[in-house]
């Protein structure tokens, strides 16, 4: 597991378990160092996090408040705050506030762009919105939809001359082999039309219309290879009675099985 930590006002690492054990034990990270891994919320200090193992630890005055995830506006020592742009320390006054995020002098004509694009997401100030199951699966229904439409109509204009030619009695390998190679062309279609929706713009037919948007963990767009993976995870999802998809109404996260494999997060961007 990856760990983050504040240090003198600004985010440390990843380190990984072992490394954090020896942060520990020098007295670099103590019970009341906010820590951050994936899976939480917000970051906590590391007393919330390991009850047992931070009341081993000498306790410290509390850190600087960091915002919700890595790489995020957060408020650094005394009167600093971090610019969500850029990611440096700047002190307060020569900033602009939005929300809780702040952006220095330099960045804001990137960051008020960014904002008259509709760029400035929850995610993009810290915050996840995680989609939950019923929103999700009306997107999906909405893309089950688009796919009817765009592959029923030639479907029934293949299939109904295909069916007529083979009369009683004759050879029915013709429509088995058809069937197979329909089959086929449907997943690559299916495929190729989540892979070029995810890796141009985050989200397929349905999930725009719902206002949905797949992303990394950190909330960063995930790219065309991940959305790829994704797609062949998702009909790993549907081959197993769906179940893959049913268990994001139990997931914290909202994580169907194919989030969990391409490590993947849905959320909302309005």
């Amino acid at each position: 597991m990856d760990w983050y930590y504040v240090e003198g006002g600004k985010q440390a690492g990843p380190v990984n378990d072992t490394e954090l054990e020896q942060l520990l034990a020098s007295g670099k990270v103590q019970a009341n160092t906010l820590v951050w891994h994936e899976g939480l919320a917000n970051w906590l200090p590391y007393s919330q996090v390991n009850p047992a193992r931070a009341a081993t630890l000498t306790p410290e005055p509390p850190p600087p408040a960091i915002g919700s995830l890595p790489d995020q506006s957060a408020t650094s020592a005394g009167n600093e705050v971090v610019c969500v742009q850029c990611n440096r320390i700047f002190p307060k006054e020569e900033t602009i506030q939005y929300g809780n995020a702040y952006v220095c002098a330099t960045c804001k004509p990137t960051f008020v762009q960014k904002l008259k694009e509709g760029a400035v997401t929850p995610t993009y100030l810290g915050a996840m919105d995680y989609a939950g199951f019923w929103i999700r699966f009306g997107a999906k229904l909405i893309d089950n939809l688009a796919m009817m439409v765009v592959l029923g109509i030639p479907i029934i204009i293949i299939m109904i001359p295909a069916m007529r030619s083979v009369g009683p009695g004759r050879p029915t390998g013709f429509m088995l082999g058809f069937q197979v190679i329909f089959q086929l062309l449907f997943f690559l279609v299916i495929v190729g039309y989540n892979t070029i929706m995810l890796g141009k713009y985050g989200a397929t037919l349905g999930k725009l219309a719902c206002g949905l948007k797949v992303v990394q963990p950190d909330g960063a767009p995930i790219s065309y290879g991940r959305a790829f993976g994704r797609a062949w995870a998702e009909m790993l999802s549907g081959f197993i009675c769906y179940i893959g998809y049913i268990i994001a109404g139990f997931d914290g996260q909202k994580r169907s099985l194919h989030d969990h494999i391409a490590n993947t997060r849905v959320i909302r961007v309005r």
